[in-house]
């Protein structure tokens, strides 16, 4: 069994934005060398996301106003989480679109059913944050 470690970066412009990274992990599986085996994605910052959903321009601005009906980001006194920072609200998301995704490998290739991709979600941006790639297999 081999294992195989790869970190992506990112900083965004705005404070929240989703990234397509599936072209990155495809890549990280192809310098891998596995075959047969599973890859781990996760957001390795607390008010960061990894998750699979489609990627449409209108789902993910779905994504935005729900998310910010469930956790608005103003004002910021409504949260007890407030005091030394202004992210609560990014915390909460965080915790509704997830930390990671797990996918299996087969044939050198991704195993997603239709229209499946990996996204990075950023929920508190303008600052550097990192994604973490594991890759098990053969």
């Amino acid at each position: 069994m081999k294992s195989f470690r790869k970190e992506l970066s990112f900083n965004t412009k705005t404070r929240r934005a989703y990234i397509n990274i599936t072209r990155q992990v495809r890549q990280a599986i192809d310098e891998s060398g596995i075959k047969e085996g599973f890859v781990l994605v996760n957001a390795m910052h607390i008010t960061a996301s990894v998750f699979i959903n489609d990627d449409e321009a209108g789902l993910h601005q779905d994504f935005e106003r729900w998310l910010e009906r469930l956790a608005p980001e103003k004002p910021h006194s409504q949260y007890m989480h407030n005091g030394f920072e202004d992210n609560a609200d990014a915390h909460l998301k965080r915790q509704v679109m997830g930390r990671e995704v797990v996918v299996a490998i087969t044939e050198g290739q991704l195993d997603f059913g239709p229209w499946e991709q990996i996204f990075y979600g950023e929920f508190d941006g303008k600052r550097t944050k990192r994604v973490l790639i594991k890759i098990i297999g053969e």
